[in-house]
């Protein structure tokens, strides 16, 4: 791709006209809920507090980077487990309990990246429901832990387009057929997601903006925020623009041709799609954005150093696109902008916030280590004190490994033909025994992780960048 970020058309809805809305008409969806202010009296409980959440100021980084607009950035990440989809769990659920198709002690099944997991899982647990959650396996382990902890069942499955029958997608539909008392909620195409932030954050925007909003952002996954939020601005300030922020690798945005490189090819979490889902009109939508994984995940660093705002990578995505729009359109003050942050930073602790696995991942230069600032800087390898790797060959067995992961080694690389193939870790080999269901005669083939830079250095200074890869804790 050419652009790191780049900007497409005006009044992209145009590109949308043929798209079958019929699943936007008012018959079809449940009915409205009052939007009721914010109240600080007590609560009978933690679903009491989801909504309502902090709108507030940018400041340094708008500064730093010469916009004279105002930037405005909606806190989803203050409801009470992290995350926008705390409004859409908690009313899909409701609105099944209205129509009659779930009671208290049924099972709910949903197919998520994480964060509709958590928010239903913590609904399930405060209303009486058993909840399963299917979700790919590049969900990072914070989410899947939290999931576990409110009770949930997780399966991970693979990372794979929807219609492939072992995707989380095609995997929960089939458990809904053969667990009786089940229903898989199916926040891709389930109403009552947009009809969320229709009723709720559309309405907490209005009241926190007095009805002054020139431009709002947003990530599209499922389409359930932008969409809602569209919907109402339509109604409400038709003069606002909607603009949609899509990662390279998903096919949301419009027209079609900005949609470049092979799909799927992203890591960013809850955002983009190889599909478009029932729940996003893109007919509500003016203008898209399309951005790559390092522009999101560096912003995101930004946002909590700078900003104070812990929000997670999704969050970096659509401020790092509508920073770069605000400076392309020149818009200046008196103009206001206002950004969602979709979750929090406390999701992504091992990824984004992890200096090795963006190095690994090829969203951070290895150069850092050059920096006088770096604690490492200057270092010699001699007071490293690192212990010598213990590498194993691609045929090894998971009995072998875990024979060596007694011994005190954590993370081993995998040699074949005298060249490195990637790494085991001890995430990678407890997910293909827990979650592969693995054996101990099996080989260790499918938990190699291949994503690893191999990186020849004059000093060995550097090499501490590959320290995790493949050395004995101390």
């Amino acid at each position: 791709m050419k652009n790191a970020i780049k900007i497409g058309e005006p009044q992209a809805f145009i590109y949308a006209e043929n798209e079958d809305t019929s699943e936007w008409k008012e018959d079809n969806f449940s009915s409205h809920e009052e939007y009721k202010p914010l109240s600080f009296k007590m609560k009978e409980t933690i679903l009491d507090t989801i909504g309502h959440t902090p709108l507030v100021k940018m400041n340094k980084i708008p500064q730093s980077e010469g916009i004279k607009c105002e930037f405005l950035a909606k806190c989803e990440y203050f409801n009470p487990s992290g995350a926008v989809k705390d409004r859409i769990s908690l009313r899909m659920v409701a609105d099944a309990e209205k129509a009659g198709k779930i009671k208290p002690g049924d099972t709910l099944i949903e197919a998520t990246c994480g964060n509709t997991g958590i928010g239903l899982a913590l609904v399930a647990a405060m209303k009486g429901y058993r909840m399963i959650v299917t979700t790919p396996s590049k969900t990072s382990r914070e989410k899947i832990a939290i999931m576990r902890s409110l009770g949930a069942e997780v399966i991970v499955t693979s990372t794979s387009a929807c219609d492939d029958p072992e995707s989380h997608i095609s995997i929960a539909k089939k458990m809904e057929k053969e667990i009786p008392r089940s229903y898989f909620l199916s926040e891709y195409s389930n109403h009552s997601n947009p009809l969320a932030h229709y009723d709720t954050t559309a309405e907490e925007l209005l009241e926190q903006c007095d009805g002054k909003i020139d431009y709002i952002f947003a990530g599209s996954g499922t389409g359930g925020t932008i969409s809602g939020i569209g919907h109402k601005f339509k109604e409400k300030i038709p003069q606002c623009k909607i603009i949609g922020v899509d990662p390279y690798g998903s096919v949301l945005a419009l027209p079609e041709k900005l949609n470049e490189g092979k799909v799927g090819t992203f890591s960013d979490e809850g955002t983009g799609h190889d599909y478009v889902p029932k729940t996003l009109d893109r007919t509500v939508v003016d203008q898209w954005i399309k951005i790559n994984d390092k522009e999101s995940f560096y912003m995101t660093r930004r946002l909590v150093k700078e900003e104070g705002l812990l929000c997670g990578g999704s969050s970096g995505q659509v401020v790092a696109a509508a920073l770069q729009y605000a400076k392309e359109n020149s818009l200046g003050e008196g103009v206001r902008c206002v950004v969602i942050l979709g979750d929090t930073i406390r999701n992504y602790t091992t990824e984004i916030l992890n200096d090795a696995w963006m190095r690994r991942n090829g969203y951070m230069s290895l150069n850092s280590l050059s920096d006088p600032k770096h604690s490492l800087f200057c270092v010699s390898w001699e007071k490293l004190e690192l212990k010598e790797s213990k590498t194993v060959k691609k045929d090894v067995t998971f009995d072998e490994v875990s024979k060596l992961m007694a011994q005190g080694f954590s993370y081993f690389p995998v040699i074949h033909k005298e060249k490195i193939l990637g790494y085991i870790s001890e995430h990678s080999f407890m997910h293909q025994v827990i979650n592969e269901k693995k054996t101990k005669d099996d080989s260790v083939g499918s938990a190699i992780i291949k994503e690893v830079q191999i990186v020849i250095m004059l000093s060995l200074l550097f090499l501490i960048a590959l320290s995790h890869v493949g050395f004995q804790r101390s």
